[in-house]
C-alpha cells in the first residue's frame, strides 16, 4: 500500500466481524475470473494457481532465469520431436516468446550466469553419433540471443548449476557412453575446460551451496546408479564430499544457500537388474556436512526442482511405478522442515522448474502418452 509516496508491505490486515476487530489469514483478489492469494499471514509457500500456458506443449525441456524473466527452451521426444522454442514469463508471469535455440533438442540443460541465461547440449536429430549437440545459446537479460563456444564434447542428460563467476556443465550421455566433462563459462561468456567429474555419469543433478557447485548421483558406464558427488569451489578447484547416502539418477537438485537438497530418483544397485524409485532426500551444509532428511511425501524420480524465497520445492515425476505420475508438491524450508502443498494442475513428469520474482514455476512435461504445456505458479506469502 501507498505511505507517503512509497510502496509499503502490509504485515497484517484486520476486518470488522460483528463489532470486532478480527485478523485476516488470507485474502485472494480475482485475476481473469480466477481467485489470486495476494496476501498471507502465515509465513510459507502456497499454490498460486496455474498461469498461461507454454507456447508449445513438450517434455524433457530446461528451464533458467535471467534478469526479469523466467526461462523454458527445447524440448522433445527421441519421434522425431526436437523443440527450439522459447518460453519467457516476467515478474508479473506475462508470457512471451524471444528468439528460438539456434536449433531445436530435448533432455538439454541450462543455468544463469552474471547476465546470461545459458542452455546447452541435448538431442538434436534422430540417429547417429551427431544426434546430440554441444551447442549453447545464451540469453541476456533483454532476452537477446548468442551463440558462445560450444561444450567440449556433445551430450544430453546432464546437469548444469553456477557457482562464483562461472556456469558449469557437467557429465552426460552421448552414443552409447558416459562423459565426465565439466565445462564453465564466465560471466564474459569466455569458455574453458576444468577437471573432470571423479566418476563419468549421466542423469545427475546440480546446485549450489555456499561457495560450492555439487553435481550428485547419476548412472554410471555400466547403467548402475551411483551416489558420487562432485564439488567445485569458485575458483573452480574440485573435490568430493560425502556421498548420496543412497545411490540414484533421475534425482532432482535445490537450494536456500545454507542447504542443498538432492531428492527422489531411480536407484539401479549393482548385481540387480531392479529398477526402485526412491524417496531419499540428502542434505549438504554450506561446509559440506551431509546428512539425510525427511523423505519426500511419496517416491518419484525425474522431477523438477526450484527454490522461492526460502523454501525448496520438489514437483511432478514418476511415482512408484511407471504406471503413475505424480502432481504432488514438496516444500522444504530453510530449516529443511517438510510440507506437502496443493498439488500441481496435472500429474506429470519430464518438467522443468525455475523462479522469478516471488513465483516458483514448473512448465511443461509429459502425462503417457501426451505432452503438457501447463504451467503452474508457487508463491511465498501471496507473492505480495
Amino acid at each position: 500500500v501507498g505511505v507517503a509516496g512509497k510502496a509499503r508491505k502490509v504485515k497484517k490486515i484486520y476486518t470488522g466481524v460483528a463489532d470486532k476487530a478480527r485478523k485476516v489469514k488470507k485474502a485472494y483478489v480475482g485475476v481473469g475470473g480466477v481467485a489470486r492469494p495476494f496476501f498471507s499471514a502465515e509465513s510459507g509457500v502456497e499454490y498460486y494457481g496455474e498461469v498461461t500456458a507454454l507456447s508449445q506443449a513438450r517434455p524433457q525441456l530446461a528451464a533458467t532465469t535471467v534478469g526479469n524473466y523466467a526461462l523454458f527452451g527445447g524440448g522433445g521426444d527421441g519421434t522425431y520431436f526436437y523443440s527450439a522454442v522459447v518460453d519467457a514469463y516476467s515478474t508479473a508471469l506475462v508470457r512471451s516468446t524471444p528468439t528460438a535455440l539456434s536449433e531445436g533438442r530435448y533432455d538439454l540443460a541450462a543455468t544463469t550466469v552474471g547476465n546470461y541465461a545459458l542452455f546447452g547440449g541435448g538431442f538434436s536429430s534422430y540417429g547417429g553419433e551427431d544426434s546430440v549437440t554441444g551447442s549453447v545459446d545464451a540469453y541476456s537479460t533483454a532476452l537477446v540471443r548468442s551463440s558462445p563456444a560450444a561444450l567440449s564434447s556433445h551430450r544430453q542428460s546432464f546437469a548444469a548449476t553456477t557457482v562464483g563467476n562461472f556456469a558449469l556443465f557437467g557429465g552426460g550421455g552421448a552414443f552409447g557412453s558416459v562423459v565426465g566433462s565439466v565445462d564453465a563459462y564466465s560471466t564474459t561468456l569466455g569458455h574453458l575446460n576444468v577437471s573432470l567429474l571423479s566418476v563419468a555419469r549421466s542423469g545427475l543433478a546440480a546446485t549450489t551451496v555456499g561457495g560450492y557447485a555439487l553435481f550428485g548421483g547419476g548412472t554410471d558406464s555400466t547403467n548402475y546408479s551411483v551416489g558420487t558427488v562432485d564439488a567445485y569451489r569458485a575458483s573452480l578447484a574440485q573435490g568430493t564430499p560425502t556421498p548420496l547416502s543412497e545411490e540414484r539418477s533421475g534425482l532432482a537438485a535445490a537450494t536456500t544457500g545454507y542447504y542443498a537438497l538432492f531428492a527422489g530418483g531411480f536407484s539401479r544397485k549393482y548385481g540387480s537388474h531392479r529398477r526402485e524409485i526412491s524417496r531419499t532426500v540428502d542434505a549438504y551444509s554450506n561446509s559440506l556436512v551431509q546428512s539425510t532428511r525427511t523423505f519426500l511425501s511419496e517416491s518419484r524420480g525425474c522431477l523438477a526442482a526450484t527454490t522461492v524465497g526460502g523454501y525448496m520445492l520438489f514437483g511432478g515425476g514418476y511415482h512408484e511405478d511407471k504406471s503413475v505420475l505424480s502432481s504432488t508438491l514438496d516444500a522444504y524450508s530453510s530449516s529443511l522442515v517438510r510440507s506437502t502443498l496443493p498439488p500441481m494442475s496435472k500429474e506429470r513428469w519430464l518438467l522443468a522448474a525455475t523462479t522469478v520474482g516471488n513465483y516458483g514455476l514448473f512448465g511443461g512435461g509429459s502425462f503417457d502418452p501426451e505432452y503438457s504445456s501447463a504451467v503452474d505458479a508457487y508463491t511465498v506469502d501471496g507473492g505480495g
